[in-house]
Protein backbone atom coordinates (compact mmCIF):
# COMPACT_ATOMS: atom_id res chain seq x y z
CA UNK A 1 0.00 0.00 0.00
CA UNK A 2 1.15 3.54 -0.84
CA UNK A 3 1.92 5.80 1.96
CA UNK A 4 -1.15 8.24 2.51
CA UNK A 5 -0.25 11.74 0.10
CA UNK A 6 1.08 14.37 2.50
CA UNK A 7 -0.58 17.56 3.16
CA UNK A 8 -4.12 15.75 2.56
CA UNK A 9 -7.11 15.35 5.63
CA UNK A 10 -9.01 12.37 6.22
CA UNK A 11 -12.62 12.52 7.32
CA UNK A 12 -14.58 9.12 7.99
CA UNK A 13 -18.18 9.19 9.51
CA UNK A 14 -19.81 6.47 10.27
CA UNK A 15 -23.26 7.67 8.67
CA UNK A 16 -24.23 11.01 6.75
CA UNK A 17 -26.52 12.49 4.73
CA UNK A 18 -23.97 12.32 1.70
CA UNK A 19 -19.90 12.81 1.61
CA UNK A 20 -20.84 15.39 -1.54
CA UNK A 21 -23.68 17.26 1.04
CA UNK A 22 -20.96 17.15 3.89
CA UNK A 23 -18.09 18.63 1.26
CA UNK A 24 -20.60 21.45 0.89
CA UNK A 25 -20.45 22.53 4.67
CA UNK A 26 -17.04 21.90 4.75
CA UNK A 27 -15.82 24.19 1.65
CA UNK A 28 -15.85 27.47 3.71
CA UNK A 29 -13.50 26.49 6.27
CA UNK A 30 -11.22 24.09 3.83
CA UNK A 31 -7.62 24.49 5.34
CA UNK A 32 -6.32 21.71 2.57
CA UNK A 33 -7.43 18.83 0.22
CA UNK A 34 -10.08 16.70 2.62
CA UNK A 35 -11.34 13.02 1.98
CA UNK A 36 -14.25 12.44 3.72
CA UNK A 37 -15.55 8.71 3.51
CA UNK A 38 -18.85 7.23 4.77
CA UNK A 39 -19.55 3.67 5.94
CA UNK A 40 -23.37 4.85 5.53
CA UNK A 41 -25.05 7.54 3.30
CA UNK A 42 -28.72 8.37 3.98
CA UNK A 43 -29.42 10.63 0.81
CA UNK A 44 -26.50 9.80 -1.75
CA UNK A 45 -27.21 11.20 -5.39
CA UNK A 46 -25.62 10.63 -8.59
CA UNK A 47 -25.73 11.90 -12.10
CA UNK A 48 -28.56 14.58 -12.79
CA UNK A 49 -29.66 14.52 -9.22
CA UNK A 50 -30.04 10.69 -9.58
CA UNK A 51 -30.23 8.75 -6.21
CA UNK A 52 -27.60 6.34 -5.72
CA UNK A 53 -28.10 3.33 -3.46
CA UNK A 54 -25.05 2.83 -0.87
CA UNK A 55 -25.75 -1.03 0.07
CA UNK A 56 -23.62 -1.76 4.05
CA UNK A 57 -20.04 -2.52 2.77
CA UNK A 58 -19.67 -0.42 -0.47
CA UNK A 59 -17.48 2.85 -0.80
CA UNK A 60 -18.59 6.50 -0.48
CA UNK A 61 -16.32 9.10 -0.34
CA UNK A 62 -15.44 12.78 -1.61
CA UNK A 63 -12.42 14.44 -2.06
CA UNK A 64 -12.34 18.22 -1.65
CA UNK A 65 -10.01 20.96 -2.35
CA UNK A 66 -9.40 24.91 -3.66
CA UNK A 67 -7.81 23.79 -6.91
CA UNK A 68 -7.40 27.64 -8.10
CA UNK A 69 -7.95 27.27 -11.89
CA UNK A 70 -10.11 27.67 -14.57
CA UNK A 71 -13.17 25.69 -14.46
CA UNK A 72 -12.24 23.95 -17.94
CA UNK A 73 -9.56 22.48 -16.44
CA UNK A 74 -11.81 21.02 -13.15
CA UNK A 75 -13.99 19.25 -15.51
CA UNK A 76 -11.00 17.48 -16.80
CA UNK A 77 -10.75 15.67 -13.22
CA UNK A 78 -13.57 12.96 -14.38
CA UNK A 79 -10.16 10.97 -16.16
CA UNK A 80 -7.83 11.83 -13.62
CA UNK A 81 -10.47 10.10 -11.09
CA UNK A 82 -11.48 7.29 -13.47
CA UNK A 83 -7.95 6.49 -13.83
CA UNK A 84 -7.06 6.30 -10.03
CA UNK A 85 -9.91 4.28 -9.44
CA UNK A 86 -9.04 1.95 -12.19
CA UNK A 87 -5.28 1.73 -10.79
CA UNK A 88 -6.67 1.56 -6.57
CA UNK A 89 -8.64 -1.44 -8.15
CA UNK A 90 -6.11 -3.17 -10.07
CA UNK A 91 -3.56 -2.96 -6.97
CA UNK A 92 -6.02 -4.47 -5.13
CA UNK A 93 -6.75 -7.33 -7.59
CA UNK A 94 -3.14 -7.61 -8.06
CA UNK A 95 -4.16 -7.31 -12.08
CA UNK A 96 -5.88 -4.96 -14.34
CA UNK A 97 -7.93 -7.52 -16.70
CA UNK A 98 -11.38 -6.99 -16.88
CA UNK A 99 -11.51 -3.62 -15.74
CA UNK A 100 -12.24 -0.38 -18.50
CA UNK A 101 -12.91 3.04 -18.50
CA UNK A 102 -16.92 4.30 -20.00
CA UNK A 103 -16.82 7.50 -20.82
CA UNK A 104 -17.86 10.18 -18.91
CA UNK A 105 -17.03 8.84 -15.13
CA UNK A 106 -17.77 4.98 -15.18
CA UNK A 107 -15.54 2.15 -14.34
CA UNK A 108 -16.66 -1.22 -15.57
CA UNK A 109 -15.06 -4.82 -14.37
CA UNK A 110 -16.29 -7.53 -17.03
CA UNK A 111 -18.27 -5.49 -18.66
CA UNK A 112 -20.84 -4.17 -15.68
CA UNK A 113 -20.88 -0.84 -13.91
CA UNK A 114 -18.68 -1.11 -10.92
CA UNK A 115 -18.26 2.28 -10.09
CA UNK A 116 -19.25 6.07 -10.77
CA UNK A 117 -17.71 9.70 -10.10
CA UNK A 118 -19.36 12.68 -9.84
CA UNK A 119 -18.40 16.17 -9.74
CA UNK A 120 -19.22 19.39 -8.45
CA UNK A 121 -17.43 22.54 -8.86
CA UNK A 122 -18.89 25.39 -6.80
CA UNK A 123 -17.19 29.09 -6.60
CA UNK A 124 -13.41 27.85 -5.82
CA UNK A 125 -14.01 24.69 -4.79
CA UNK A 126 -14.07 21.34 -6.67
CA UNK A 127 -15.51 18.03 -5.16
CA UNK A 128 -15.23 14.87 -6.85
CA UNK A 129 -17.72 11.63 -5.30
CA UNK A 130 -16.69 8.33 -5.58
CA UNK A 131 -19.03 4.95 -5.56
CA UNK A 132 -18.02 2.09 -5.64
CA UNK A 133 -19.80 -1.02 -5.12
CA UNK A 134 -17.39 -3.32 -3.15
CA UNK A 135 -19.58 -5.83 -1.89
CA UNK A 136 -22.92 -5.68 -3.32
CA UNK A 137 -24.65 -4.16 -6.22
CA UNK A 138 -28.37 -2.84 -7.30
CA UNK A 139 -30.51 -5.19 -9.04
CA UNK A 140 -30.28 -4.48 -12.89
CA UNK A 141 -34.33 -3.50 -12.71
CA UNK A 142 -32.96 -0.72 -10.41
CA UNK A 143 -31.31 1.10 -12.66
CA UNK A 144 -32.14 3.01 -15.80
CA UNK A 145 -33.56 1.10 -18.79
CA UNK A 146 -30.34 0.35 -21.47
CA UNK A 147 -28.01 0.66 -18.49
CA UNK A 148 -25.00 -1.18 -18.05
CA UNK A 149 -26.06 -3.83 -15.03
CA UNK A 150 -24.43 -3.20 -12.01
CA UNK A 151 -21.75 -5.66 -10.68
CA UNK A 152 -19.78 -6.09 -7.45
CA UNK A 153 -16.48 -6.28 -6.63
CA UNK A 154 -17.22 -9.24 -3.89
CA UNK A 155 -19.37 -10.95 -6.76
CA UNK A 156 -17.31 -10.89 -9.71
CA UNK A 157 -13.77 -11.52 -8.32
CA UNK A 158 -14.61 -12.61 -4.49
CA UNK A 159 -11.76 -10.37 -3.40
CA UNK A 160 -13.31 -8.52 -0.17
CA UNK A 161 -12.23 -4.74 0.56
CA UNK A 162 -13.48 -2.47 3.06
CA UNK A 163 -14.12 1.38 1.88
CA UNK A 164 -11.32 2.02 4.66
CA UNK A 165 -8.89 -0.18 3.02
CA UNK A 166 -9.87 0.77 -0.42
CA UNK A 167 -9.45 4.72 0.23
CA UNK A 168 -5.89 3.68 1.02
CA UNK A 169 -5.14 2.12 -2.02
CA UNK A 170 -7.16 5.36 -3.90
CA UNK A 171 -6.13 8.20 -1.95
CA UNK A 172 -2.11 7.82 -3.14
CA UNK A 173 -3.79 6.71 -6.72
CA UNK A 174 -5.68 10.18 -7.12
CA UNK A 175 -2.73 11.96 -5.63
CA UNK A 176 -0.20 10.29 -8.27
CA UNK A 177 -2.49 10.97 -11.54
CA UNK A 178 -2.96 14.81 -10.07
CA UNK A 179 0.64 15.31 -9.80
CA UNK A 180 0.72 14.10 -13.61
CA UNK A 181 -1.99 16.57 -14.41
CA UNK A 182 -0.43 19.39 -12.95
CA UNK A 183 2.80 18.68 -14.34
CA UNK A 184 1.90 17.56 -17.91
CA UNK A 185 -1.13 18.75 -18.63
CA UNK A 186 -4.00 16.62 -20.18
CA UNK A 187 -2.30 14.99 -22.92
CA UNK A 188 -1.18 12.21 -21.32
CA UNK A 189 -4.18 11.38 -19.04
CA UNK A 190 -5.99 11.44 -22.07
CA UNK A 191 -3.29 9.13 -23.84
CA UNK A 192 -3.86 6.76 -20.62
CA UNK A 193 -7.56 6.98 -20.17
CA UNK A 194 -8.00 5.84 -24.18
CA UNK A 195 -5.68 2.84 -23.72
CA UNK A 196 -8.59 1.43 -21.00
CA UNK A 197 -11.47 3.06 -22.61
CA UNK A 198 -15.07 0.96 -23.02
CA UNK A 199 -15.84 0.40 -26.74
CA UNK A 200 -13.33 2.54 -28.54
CA UNK A 201 -13.94 1.91 -32.20
CA UNK A 202 -17.12 0.89 -31.68
CA UNK A 203 -20.94 2.00 -31.94
CA UNK A 204 -22.22 3.75 -28.90
CA UNK A 205 -25.18 5.92 -28.64
CA UNK A 206 -24.73 9.23 -26.77
CA UNK A 207 -28.18 10.62 -24.97
CA UNK A 208 -28.31 14.25 -24.22
CA UNK A 209 -31.90 14.57 -22.76
CA UNK A 210 -33.01 16.53 -25.86
CA UNK A 211 -31.22 14.93 -28.87
CA UNK A 212 -29.76 11.39 -29.22
CA UNK A 213 -26.95 10.37 -31.90
CA UNK A 214 -25.11 6.83 -32.64
CA UNK A 215 -21.79 6.39 -34.21
CA UNK A 216 -18.55 5.32 -33.87
CA UNK A 217 -16.77 6.51 -30.46
CA UNK A 218 -13.65 7.62 -32.33
CA UNK A 219 -11.62 9.36 -29.67
CA UNK A 220 -12.00 11.69 -26.59
CA UNK A 221 -10.73 15.37 -27.77
CA UNK A 222 -8.37 17.68 -26.06
CA UNK A 223 -11.07 19.51 -24.03
CA UNK A 224 -12.49 15.79 -22.73
CA UNK A 225 -15.03 15.70 -25.37
CA UNK A 226 -16.77 12.34 -26.68
CA UNK A 227 -15.62 12.04 -30.72
CA UNK A 228 -18.68 10.45 -32.75
CA UNK A 229 -18.47 9.60 -36.26
CA UNK A 230 -22.40 9.37 -37.26
CA UNK A 231 -23.93 9.27 -40.33
CA UNK A 232 -24.34 12.81 -40.53
CA UNK A 233 -20.19 14.29 -39.86
CA UNK A 234 -18.17 14.05 -36.84
CA UNK A 235 -19.97 14.96 -33.50
CA UNK A 236 -17.90 16.04 -30.04
CA UNK A 237 -19.87 15.81 -27.51
CA UNK A 238 -19.32 17.71 -24.18
CA UNK A 239 -21.75 15.88 -21.88
CA UNK A 240 -24.38 13.21 -22.40
CA UNK A 241 -25.57 9.88 -20.96
CA UNK A 242 -23.98 6.80 -23.20
CA UNK A 243 -25.32 3.70 -23.87
CA UNK A 244 -23.79 0.78 -25.48
CA UNK A 245 -24.92 -0.95 -28.85
CA UNK A 246 -25.34 -5.22 -28.42
CA UNK A 247 -21.74 -6.40 -29.51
Amino acid sequence: MADWPSGVDKHVYPTLDSTMAEAARLAPDLAGPTWLLAHEQTAARGRRGRDWKQPKGNFAATLIWHPGEALANRALRSFVAALALAEALETALGRGDGLSLKWPNDVLLNGGKLAGILLESTGETLAIGFGVNLTDAPEPAEVEEGALPPVSLLRETGLAVTADAFLNLLAPAFAAWEARFQTYGFPPIRSAWLDRAARLGQGITARTGRTEITGIFETVDEQGALVLKAADGRHHIAAADVFFQSA
